[in-house]
């Protein structure tokens, strides 16, 4: 009789054990699935306008000579059109390797400070691998959107908002690609001309609201075209010269203009002090 009561409770202990196995692996999955969720629908028009820009990318990746699966591949691992640009600039130019590593890594800098940044958003006990998968797609509109998040930023609301917008990214240039291989010679490299578009819809709207970047810019223009045909520098490659006009404009942007912090509001405290 002790033997069989005794039974019985072992057999309800497990039983017990496991419904709540399961519902805490339900609450974990629910935990992850709402925050995903949620990190689709941010990341999803944010996915529709890197389409059309990496469409342009694309286009340039084939101008380049890239195949398919290069331009895709490169597109997908490196998600900023800038830096991309510039990559697909200096594979034209048959750069070297170095040459290469060195314009992306002077490129895509600002990526590093925004980084450390968002890092100091995630909740102490956030992995690190977690952090670094995070960071892998940490551009300036998902950027935004994870920052806006009231408290820690939660990593499943991180990783779904990247989701969409890397398919989109590599997907445009995919179709860039693909649009440039099948259209004749000419139409492409007149479609390429929506690359120089693109690059004004970045630089002037700053430019128009700070003289400072726009004085930036039109030296930009003026040293790129005065370092083709000076003697000591029109030897070097186009890969060398553009790493080095870029480091020397931005040093000298950061010297002439630096950006001073702006200081907090004190209305509120001059009213409690009045």
């Amino acid at each position: 009789m002790f033997t069989a009561w005794g039974a019985d409770v072992g057999q309800a202990s497990i039983a017990t054990a496991m419904a709540g196995s399961k519902g805490s692996s339900r609450r974990g999955a629910g935990e992850w699935a709402a925050p995903f969720r949620e990190g689709l629908a941010d990341g999803l028009p944010i996915a529709l306008g890197y389409l059309a820009v990496s469409f342009s990318l694309g286009i340039a990746a084939k101008m380049a000579g890239l195949s398919l699966g290069q331009g895709v591949l490169v597109s997908f691992l490196c998600n900023a059109s800038a830096g991309e640009y510039a990559g697909f600039t200096l594979v034209a130019a048959h750069a070297g390797y170095l040459e290469l590593a060195a314009m992306m890594l002077v490129a895509n800098a600002l990526y590093l400070l925004m980084g450390c940044v968002l890092s100091q958003r995630f909740a102490s006990d956030t992995p690190l691998w977690m952090r670094a998968l995070i960071a892998f797609d940490n551009t300036d509109e998902i950027f935004a959107v994870n920052i806006a998040q009231r408290g820690d930023v939660r990593p499943a609301r991180a990783l779904g908002t990247m989701v969409l917008p890397l398919i989109g990214w590599a997907g445009g240039a995919a179709l860039g690609m693909v649009v440039g291989s099948v259209l004749p010679s000419l139409v492409v490299q007149a479609l390429s001309v929506s690359l120089f578009g693109m690059f004004l819809a970045v630089i002037i709207p700053p430019a128009r609201e700070n003289h400072a970047v726009a004085g930036v810019v039109a030296v930009s223009f003026a040293a790129s075209l005065a370092a083709s045909v000076a003697p000591l520098v029109s030897g070097l490659s186009e890969g060398v010269r553009t790493i080095l006009l870029t480091v020397l404009t931005s040093c000298g942007a950061a010297v002439l203009f630096p950006v001073t912090p702006e200081a907090p509001e004190t209305a509120g405290t001059e009213e409690v002090q009045a």
